[in-house]
């Protein structure tokens, strides 16, 4: 069996590549003290969004694995206005990261989140989801925005 690379390797290999080229690479100093301390609100909503999200996968004991089918169609708490808050959450923790460095060059990795988030898993989530749950998902997806 063929390993597939799950999306929180994504988010830390991109959360580490935007330090890194803060610190390699720093192009232009966007934010600066101390208003740089807003990242680390960006990074605490990201982590309490992604804990919440988690347990509600465990507690409907569905996966997270964006490859597999999903047993439960998750659609209260955050997922009332996201349909992937787990996303959402890494995102908002990169971007936050981003924020709090303050440079042009580590801003670029949460943008690259969003495009393998849209283009590697996005699609092949809602797939599944389609497919498992037929019209209760696409009431779901009309009623709920992807992201915010």
């Amino acid at each position: 069996m063929k390993a597939k690379i799950m999306p929180p390797t994504y988010f830390m290999a991109l959360l580490l590549l935007s330090v890194a080229f803060h610190f390699i690479f720093p192009i232009f100093k966007l934010v600066s003290s101390p208003y740089n301390y807003i990242g680390i609100l960006f990074i605490a909503f990201g982590i309490v969004l992604n804990l919440w999200a988690d347990s509600l996968f465990k507690k409907k004991q569905t996966t997270v694995k964006p490859h597999e089918m999903p047993n439960s169609l998750i659609d209260y708490g955050p997922f009332k206005i996201s349909r992937h808050p787990m996303y959402l959450g890494m995102l908002s923790i990169i971007f936050g990261a981003a924020f709090f460095l303050g440079s042009i060059s580590s801003l670029v990795f949460s943008i690259l989140f969003v495009i393998i988030a849209e283009s590697l898993f996005i699609p092949m989530e809602e797939k599944n989801l389609e497919k498992r749950f037929g019209k209760r998902y696409a009431g779901y997806k009309r009623r709920v925005r992807r992201w915010i």
